[in-house]
């Protein structure tokens, strides 16, 4: 049996080796094969840099005078580290402190790579990028700082890129738009800058970008693979209209708390989305679907929507058009499902509408929550609405009478 050692490999790594290949030699049990050493010294220097939190001790099965291989989050095909997921998985379970080691390139043959939430710093590094089998790089709920590598471009079989919940700055480098196998890109909660890049991958079900700090418009148009885009809380800006219309995958949209301008497109009703989110923007114009929308929450309010509120909401669970510049009466459509209890959350507040059928002895189911505050009429019936909401019943006629003129 020969083993060449590589003569990057210095003598603490020489002699664990040793005694490893001594602790082998002497064991019963030959089947399993031998480490690379690059794996093995690659593996040590992985321990080296990182701890057990308080409460873990998930990096003591790590004896390296055993086989790596049966060490806990290892995973081996042959002589070669194929996967590694550092940290206990179970829920609730304190993670890992320390940083991520350069020397993690040479598990050459790595496809998966993942840490749990813990306490791991530094920032990610770019020796990341020579690992050209990778296809998941997941590090969530840490404390990763500094710039995302351009060079993580160059991972061309990766699919899921999850980076979330640490402290990533910086611009979202356009080389990641162009990896042409991703399917999963989460970068929420971070404080990246610039624009959102184009994606090319037609792969891309989930493109997670919230809470961030991006600027600037959208591409001109998304994979239409996508099923689920959340791009809220972030400073972007112009108009939509063109990019959704074409992603008729969609089942979560969320581009809340943004600066988005233009018209909301009528198709997005028809898509098969369970939750749409597109409070607080700048959306102007009419909102008419065509059909009933099946959607189970539908947010638009803190927008400048106009015109009458469309019967073809009424199908709708939580219906949320609050402070915009509605006019005209309400649904009759929408009052009879908030009575049946099918319709539970109908916030109309703050708008100019005029009129809605609604008995003053009218009994709102339990379940259901409606609010009419502060509109061009005088609400029917009292319903407790929403802490913040308006302290006024009615609009005063000025201003009412200075909508119509």
């Amino acid at each position: 049996m020969r083993i060449q050692l590589s003569a990057s490999m210095g003598k603490r790594g020489l002699s664990s080796y040793a005694l490893f290949l001594l602790a082998l030699l002497h064991s019963r049990f030959l089947a399993f094969a031998i480490l690379d050493p690059l794996d093995f010294l690659a593996l040590q220097l992985i321990r080296k840099s990182l701890h057990d939190l308080p409460g873990s001790n998930f990096l003591a099965s790590w004896d390296f005078t055993s086989d790596p291989c049966n060490f806990t989050g290892v995973y081996c095909e042959s002589d070669k580290v194929i996967a590694l997921n550092l940290g206990d998985q179970r829920a609730g379970f304190p993670g890992l402190t320390g940083r991520i080691d350069p020397a993690i390139a040479k598990l050459s043959a790595l496809t998966e790579f993942s840490i749990v939430p813990g306490g791991v710093f530094g920032s990610l590094p770019r020796s990341i990028s020579q690992l050209k089998d990778l296809r998941i790089l997941a590090i969530t709920r840490n404390f990763i700082s500094g710039n995302i590598p351009p060079s993580l471009g160059r991972l061309r079989s990766l699919r899921t890129l999850d980076l979330s919940y640490n402290r990533l700055t910086g611009k979202l480098p356009r080389s990641i738009g162009t990896l042409p196998e991703l399917t999963n890109v989460i970068l929420c909660h971070n404080n990246l800058s610039g624009s959102v890049p184009p994606f090319l991958s037609q792969a891309l079900t989930r493109l997670d970008l919230k809470r961030n700090a991006l600027t600037g418009s959208l591409p001109d148009s998304f994979p239409p693979s996508l099923q689920f885009l959340s791009l809220s809380w972030n400073q972007l800006t112009g108009p939509v209209d063109g990019v959704l219309s074409q992603l008729d995958q969609l089942n979560f949209l969320d581009l809340s708390f943004n600066r988005f301008t233009g018209p909301i497109p009528v198709r997005l009703f028809s898509f098969p989305i369970t939750n749409l989110h597109l409070q607080r923007n700048s959306f102007h114009g009419p909102v008419q679907p065509s059909d009933q929308v099946t959607i189970s929450t539908v947010d638009l309010s803190h927008n400048m929507l106009s015109g009458q509120i469309s019967p073809m909401f009424s199908s709708v669970q939580n219906l949320y058009l609050n402070h915009n510049l509605f006019t005209g009466q309400v649904p009759v459509s929408l009052v009879d499902r908030l009575l049946a209890a099918s319709l539970q959350t109908l916030y109309l507040q703050n708008n100019y509408l005029t009129g809605i059928e609604l008995n003053p002895t009218a009994e709102i189911p339990q379940s259901s929550s409606l609010c009419i505050q502060y509109n061009c009429m005088v609400p029917p019936v009292q319903t407790p609405c929403p802490l913040k909401g308006e302290t006024e019943k009615t609009k005063p006629t000025a201003l009412c009478n200075e909508w119509k003129g």
